[in-house]
C-alpha cells in the first residue's frame, strides 16, 4: 500500500519551453503538498537529469523547439533505468495523444490546463509509479531469496535430487511431494560413530560437545570430498557417507576404504591436539540402496537399504579404533589394502556374514 507521504515526497520534473507553464505547474504542485519538484526549459538535458536523479514522474511538453517531446521520450527509452518510463505528456494537439501513448507515455494532460485534472492525474500516476517500484523491489528480493533457497537445497542434496525437486510443483492433488529418489544397484556405505562419547567428555557443556562434534564432522567432510563420497547425514555422534552415488563409480569400495583409513588418522590427529580422547569405530558394507529426499517440506537427504543397516551393525559390533567390513567389501578390495580376518557375525533376522578388520593400505 502506497502512503500519501510517499506520493508527496516523490521526485517530479516539469519540462516545458514556456516559462509561464513551468511557474503555473510548479506552483500548483507545491501548493498541493508535493515537496520535490524540479523544472527545466531545456529538453536536451532531460535524459541526463533522469539518469542522475531517477524521477518518479516527468511532466513533458510535446511541442518544443530543438527537441520535441517525442524525441525526448526516444532518448528516455534508449537510456531506460528500468522497464517503466514515468512520463505524463502535456499535449496541445488532440492528434498527438495516441501517438504519445504509443511512444511510451503513461498518460496525458490537455492544454490549456485544468489544474484540478493536473493534480488528479499526477497523484494517480505517482501511485502507479511507486507501486511499480515497490513491486520491482519485491521481485528482486524474491529472486535473491530463491537463489539462497536453491543454494541451501544444493548444499543439502546432490544436484540430481535438488534439480528434480525444484522442477516439481510443491503441492499435488494428494498433498505435498513425499519422495524424490534414485535407486543404485551397487554402492558402498560407511557408517561411523564415536564410542562412549558422553563418558569421554564427562562434565563438558552441551555447547562445547556440539562444537567438538562439528569440528570432527568438518574434518570428515574434507576427506569425503577428497575421495568423492556423498555425505548422507550426521545424527548426534554418528556419521554416514556413501561411495558410488549419486554418480556411480566402479571403485566405490576402494574409495570408502581410503576414506575410512583417513578418518581414523584424522581422529588420531584430533586427539593429539586437544584435551579429549575420543574413539571412533567404523563399519562398511556394499550393495543396493535407494537415496533421495523424503519430504519436500523438510528437505533432507537420506539413504535406505539392507546395506545401510549392515554398515551400521558393522560399526556397532566392531571395536573402538577399528574399521570392520563385511565379506562383500573384502572381496571388492584389491591388494592395495591389508585386511585381518575376524569373526562370523550373526544378525537377527538377516543371517550372518564373515567380517574383517581393515587395518591399513598395503606398503
Amino acid at each position: 500500500m502506497i502512503a500519501d507521504t510517499d506520493i508527496f515526497n516523490a521526485k517530479i520534473l516539469i519540462v516545458d519551453d514556456q516559462q509561464a507553464n513551468l511557474i503555473l505547474l510548479d506552483t500548483a504542485l507545491r501548493r498541493a503538498g508535493y515537496l520535490s519538484v524540479a523544472s527545466t526549459t531545456d529538453p536536451t538535458s532531460v535524459a541526463a537529469l533522469h539518469g542522475s536523479i531517477n524521477f518518479d514522474l516527468i511532466l513533458l511538453d510535446l511541442s518544443m523547439p530543438v527537441l520535441d517531446g517525442f524525441q525526448v521520450m526516444e532518448q528516455l527509452n534508449a537510456a531506460a533505468i528500468d522497464t517503466y518510463t514515468p512520463v505524463l505528456v502535456l499535449c496541445a494537439e488532440p492528434g498527438h495523444k495516441l501517438r504519445a501513448l504509443k511512444a511510451g507515455a503513461k498518460d496525458f494532460i490537455s492544454k490549456p490546463f485544468d489544474l484540478h485534472e493536473v493534480l488528479l492525474r499526477v497523484y494517480n500516476m505517482l501511485g502507479v509509479r511507486l507501486l511499480h517500484v515497490e513491486a520491482t523491489q519485491l521481485i528482486g528480493r524474491l529472486k535473491d531469496e530463491r537463489l539462497m533457497a536453491d543454494q541451501l537445497l544444493l548444499n543439502a542434496l546432490p544436484p540430481s535430487i535438488a534439480n528434480r525437486l525444484k522442477s516439481r510443483p510443491a503441492i499435488t492433488e494428494r498433498g505435498f511431494i513425499k519422495f524424490v529418489t534414485d535407486s543404485f544397484a551397487d554402492v558402498t556405505v560407511l557408517s561411523a560413530d564415536i564410542v562412549d562419547s558422553a563418558k569421554s567428555t564427562h562434565g563438558v557443556s552441551l555447547e562445547v560437545m556440539v562444537s567438538l562434534l562439528q569440528d570432527i564432522s568438518e574434518r570428515f567432510d574434507v576427506i569425503a570430498r577428497r575421495y568423492g563420497l556423498e555425505k548422507v547425514k550426521t545424527v548426534g555422534d554418528s556419521y554416514l557417507v556413501a561411495a558410488g552415488l549419486p554418480r556411480p563409480v566402479a571403485d566405490h569400495a576402494s574409495r570408502a576404504a581410503s576414506m575410512a583409513l583417513d578418518m581414523m588418522a584424522a581422529m588420531k590427529q584430533f586427539n593429539g591436539t586437544g584435551p579429549y580422547r575420543l574413539n571412533l569405530r567404523i563399519g562398511m558394507d556394499t550393495g543396493a540402496a535407494i537415496a533421495g529426499a523424503v519430504d519436500a517440506r523438510k528437505v533432507a537427504y537420506d539413504l535406505w537399504g539392507d546395506v545401510v543397516i549392515t554398515a551400521g551393525r558393522m560399526a556397532s559390533h566392531g571395536a573402538p579404533g577399528r574399521i570392520q567390513v563385511t565379506d562383500a567389501i573384502c572381496r571388492r578390495l584389491d591388494k592395495k589394502f591389508v585386511l585381518e580376518k575376524r569373526d562370523f557375525v550373526e544378525f537377527s533376522g538377516k543371517g550372518g556374514t564373515q567380517t574383517w578388520f581393515l587395518n591399513s593400505r598395503s606398503v
